[in-house]
C-alpha cells in the first residue's frame, strides 16, 4: 500500500497576517507562497543559514500540536519561549488517516528534552519515559548516540517525524544510518518533513526538497541543491578548491 500523508499541505493564511515587515514574516520563506504541498514520505526544506527553513519548520510542528523546543505532543515544558507567532498563522491540511506516533527533533534543544525526560521519571507518575529511547540515560552519551538512540527505539513507525537538522551531531557514517533508519519508517507508513544542511542526509530519492531563499520557497531536484554541487566539487578536485578558498 502506498504512503499517504498525515499532512497534505501547509497553507499560509495570507489574510490574516497584520505585516508582512516584522520578523517571521519578512522572512522570504514566508511572505512568497500561499500553500505548500508535502510529501506523503519525506519533505525537506533546505536554505542558507537565516532563510528561514528551521522557523518554517517549527510553525508547522507547533502547528500540529508539538512542544516548541521539541518532543511528543504529551511534552509541554518551556525552557524559555523563544518560537515566532507564525503557527498561528499557518492552515494544515490533514490525510484521511492520523498517525500513530510523532516526534519533533530539534538538534539544538535536544538537551533540554533529555533533561525533562529524567524530570518526569523522577516524579515517578508510570512506567519510566526513558525505557522508551532505550533505557540509557541520554545525558549520558554522546550527542550523536542519543540522536541514533532516540530513532532507532523511540520513532515506532506509522508516525509524523519532524527533525531540525538532525545532522548537527552527525559523523557522515551515522547521517547513512539515519537515512538507513528513515527508510525503515517509511516503509513502516510514516512521513518525515526535514530541514538539514546534509547533502547525505537529503539523498533520499522519493522526497520532494524545497529550497528556501531570496525567491521564497522553491522546489528542486537533490542534483540542482547547492549543497550537493559544492559537496562534489570539492570532493572531484580538493586542492583546486583550496588553491581558490586561499588565494591572496
Amino acid at each position: 500500500m502506498p504512503n499517504t500523508p498525515y499532512i497534505r499541505e501547509v497553507q499560509l493564511k495570507r489574510d490574516q497576517v497584520p505585516s508582512f515587515d516584522p520578523y517571521p514574516f519578512a522572512l522570504d520563506a514566508v511572505r512568497h507562497w500561499s500553500r505548500l504541498e508535502l510529501h506523503p514520505k519525506v519533505t525537506y526544506f533546505i536554505g542558507e543559514n537565516g532563510s528561514g527553513k528551521s522557523t518554517l519548520l517549527e510553525a508547522i510542528a507547533v502547528s500540529w500540536g508539538f512542544n516548541a523546543e521539541g518532543g511528543t505532543k504529551n511534552f509541554n515544558f518551556a525552557t524559555r519561549r523563544s518560537h515566532s507567532p507564525l503557527h498561528d498563522y499557518l492552515r494544515l491540511v490533514k490525510g484521511v488517516r492520523r498517525p500513530q506516533d510523532g516526534f519533533f527533533l530539534r538538534a539544538e534543544s535536544f538537551f533540554n528534552v533529555a533533561t525533562e525526560i529524567e524530570v518526569l521519571d523522577k516524579e515517578g507518575r508510570g512506567p519510566l519515559v526513558i525505557d522508551s529511547y532505550g533505557g540509557l540515560c541520554l545525558h549520558e552519551q554522546s550527542h550523536g548516540e542519543s540522536f541514533l538512540a532516540l530513532m532507532t527505539h523511540r520513532f515506532g513507525g506509522r508516525g509524523l517525524y519532524i527533525l531540525d537538522e538532525p545532522e548537527a551531531a552527525l559523523s557522515p557514517q551515522r547521517q547513512l544510518a539515519v537515512l538507513a533508519r528513515i527508510h525503515d519508517l517509511v516503509q513502516d507508513d510514516s512521513q518525515f518533513i526535514i530541514a538539514t544542511h546534509s547533502p547525505i542526509l537529503m539523498a533520499y530519492p522519493d522526497a520532494t526538497i524545497y529550497a528556501c531563499g531570496p525567491g521564497g520557497v522553491t522546489q528542486t531536484t537533490y542534483a540542482e541543491t547547492e549543497h550537493y554541487q559544492v559537496t562534489r566539487n570539492f570532493l572531484q578536485n580538493p586542492q583546486r578548491m583550496m588553491n581558490v578558498l586561499f588565494k591572496n
